[in-house]
């Protein structure tokens, strides 16, 4: 199940990092951010409970329901792939 598929969405770079996850993705307007995020958390969540049975009964959420977005109309594709490189290692 592909998420970006279904959001008519392009994810350009993405990165797992310990304690979270950065996306860089294209969409059109249809689509809210928060919207995005939640049916991209949902689906993983899902998919991680079901192939990792035991996750089902440890922790209640796998994803905090806090995210950051940002919009590359507000700053440019640059600074956003600058930030994202400054994040390695942290």
């Amino acid at each position: 199940m592909d998420v970006a598929a279904e959001l008519e969405a392009t994810i350009h770079v993405h990165e797992i990092m310990p304690d979270h996850v950065h996306l860089f993705l294209e969409s059109d307007a249809r689509w809210s951010v928060a919207e995005i995020a939640n049916r991209i958390k949902g689906t993983r969540s899902r998919l991680l409970r079901a192939e990792f049975p035991h996750l089902r009964s440890r922790i209640p959420a796998l994803w905090s329901r806090r995210s950051y977005a940002g919009t590359v109309g507000n700053v440019s594709e640059t600074t956003v792939r600058r930030y994202r490189e400054s994040q390695k290692g942290k």
